[in-house]
């Protein structure tokens, strides 16, 4: 199971709880809706923090990524070039 699944769903569960218990606990209607839209305010913007954090570490790790193919490739490209010079000496020495 991925890593943003399980957040999701451990945020998902923790919204489920906290609804459940705002309707269950002694208060007038005014005051429990009043408590459901700030919790689901706060709900949401610790869902939009978590999901940015998730977005940037990814974005990292795909930089990171590209970084290592990059240099892989060059090093793959030099060492191209440097075994095309071994091979042309290999053929004018086989020549003479």
């Amino acid at each position: 199971m991925s890593t943003g699944k399980v957040i999701a769903g451990i945020l998902a569960g923790a919204a489920a709880g906290a609804v459940v218990g705002i309707l269950f606990a002694p208060a007038k209607g005014s005051a429990t809706r009043r408590k459901i839209r700030r919790d689901g305010r706060e709900l949401k913007e610790d869902i939009v923090e978590k999901f940015d954090e998730f977005i940037d570490s990814l974005s990292e790790k795909v930089n990171k990524v590209k970084k290592d193919v990059s240099e892989f490739a060059e090093k793959a490209m030099e060492k191209e070039e440097e075994v095309e010079v071994e091979v042309e000496k290999d053929l004018k020495t086989a020549k003479h």
